[in-house]
């Protein structure tokens, strides 16, 4: 069995959505996710170790009860994806701003009782991800060549910051979540959830 067959999506479609580019810095948390840079000094990620975290992953959010589960993006291209992620598998999901206290203050509308925090982005999800530790939640976040992974318990390495490299992740891990689960196949996903309508920005 070859590498690629054993791939939950052919190579060529994580290339396609530019799953793999990175940023051109590098942090030294990222490095061992990191194939290779190119001429134009971006880090190259491995896709077989996305791939391998995408069912990773997956397979660590069924433990949760869905509604606990809580989906941040403060990144326009990831707020589409990340809304229809959680719309897909039953999760809690805030987008845009993500207001303070929002975790930590019982006393704001806007607060919920997570289980666990999935960030779209270290860096710009910040806020959400610093009272996510503050109340001891685990944490799951896609991450890029340049994040920092203090604090993410479950790296997802990808190109976090293109639309249809977001939009490929999240459609991949709610196809993945909902098969663990029983609830669809690869085919009736498919057929379902077209990838592109998950790319669009409106």
């Amino acid at each position: 069995m070859s590498e690629e067959a054993s791939l939950l999506l052919p190579f060529e479609s994580y290339e396609e959505n530019a799953v793999n580019i990175g940023t051109q810095q590098k942090s030294a948390d990222m490095a061992r996710f990191i194939e290779k840079v190119r001429e134009d000094g971006l880090y190259l990620l491995d896709v077989n170790i996305t791939d391998s975290r995408i069912r990773t992953t997956a397979a660590f959010l069924t433990k949760f009860d869905a509604p606990r589960i809580m989906v941040v993006s403060a990144r326009q291209y990831g707020q589409r994806p990340a809304r229809m992620f959680a719309e897909a598998i039953g999760a809690n999901a805030a987008v845009g701003r993500f207001i303070p206290g929002s975790l930590t203050n019982p006393a704001l509308r806007s607060y919920v009782e997570p289980d666990i925090l999935f960030v779209t982005d270290p860096a710009a999800d910040q806020q959400a991800l610093r009272e996510a530790v503050n109340t001891g939640l685990p944490v799951v976040g896609i991450v890029d060549a340049n994040n920092n992974l203090r604090n993410v318990d479950i790296a997802v390495p990808a190109n976090n910051k293109g639309r249809r490299s977001l939009a490929l992740i999240y459609w991949l891990l709610a196809r993945e979540v909902l098969k663990a689960r029983g609830e669809t196949t690869d085919e009736a996903w498919a057929e379902a959830n077209d990838v592109e309508e998950w790319q669009s920005t409106f």
